[in-house]
């Protein structure tokens, strides 16, 4: 690929939907927590709230079911008690994402901006994922995770350039929001939110990434 350039310096990837299928991880994850207040499962059918479970921080999610409840903090406090180790099994890599970050490697950097808080290192380890981020960049880290820009900001800070010399890839709208506050141009991934590009799969990438010199 030396006869390529990347168009970009770095290129950001949101974590849930992008480089994990983990829908099913969080129904069990926030369904074990219904299931401890007694209450009935999520209904799959509600995709508002499959929207929110799947792209927004724990903390947001939190408040989205449990805003006002007499339970919020009994809720809050075994939901920190469920371990990512349990809910590993049900998370799968999305087909062709290793094959693109070693095309992608060496030409431009590569990050991670994702709203998870304290599961990514072990995402990381336990995916086969590491040494290809020179940045990782989650809820935990910032006052104000996504949709908020806080987070790509700081990725761009990190590696000292602007908005437009990013890319990031995502599949929520906390993603194509956080994006268009930062000025970072954005590509969506599965699914049909406004974008400079729509991809079905992850080599769909590399045309995007580069361009013949």
């Amino acid at each position: 690929m030396s006869e390529l350039k990347s168009r970009y310096k770095v290129v950001i990837y949101d974590c849930d939907g992008v480089i994990l299928d983990s829908i099913e991880s969080n129904y069990i994850f926030y369904n074990l927590v219904m299931e401890h207040l007694g209450r009935t499962q999520l209904d799959r059918d509600d995709m508002k709230a499959r929207q929110v479970l799947h792209t927004y921080s724990f903390n947001d999610v939190m408040e989205y079911f449990f805003a006002g409840d007499v339970c919020r903090e009994d809720a809050l406090a075994f939901a920190k008690t469920i371990h990512y180790q349990d809910l590993m099994p049900f998370m799968r890599m999305e087909e062709g994402f290793i094959d693109a970050l070693d095309r992608l490697k060496g030409h431009t950097s590569l990050a991670v901006c994702t709203n998870r808080a304290t599961s990514m290192d072990m995402i990381i380890e336990d995916f086969g994922l590491s040494g290809y981020f020179d940045c990782v960049m989650t809820a935990a880290q910032v006052a104000r995770p996504k949709p908020h820009p806080e987070p790509l900001l700081k990725v761009l800070d990190h590696f000292g350039i602007e908005s437009w010399e990013a890319l990031f890839i995502g599949d929520g709208e906390v993603d194509m929001q956080s994006a268009k506050a930062a000025g970072v141009p954005f590509i969506s991934y599965k699914s049909h939110l406004p974008a400079l590009a729509r991809i079905e799969h992850h080599a769909e990438i590399v045309r995007h990434v580069f361009s013949s010199l």
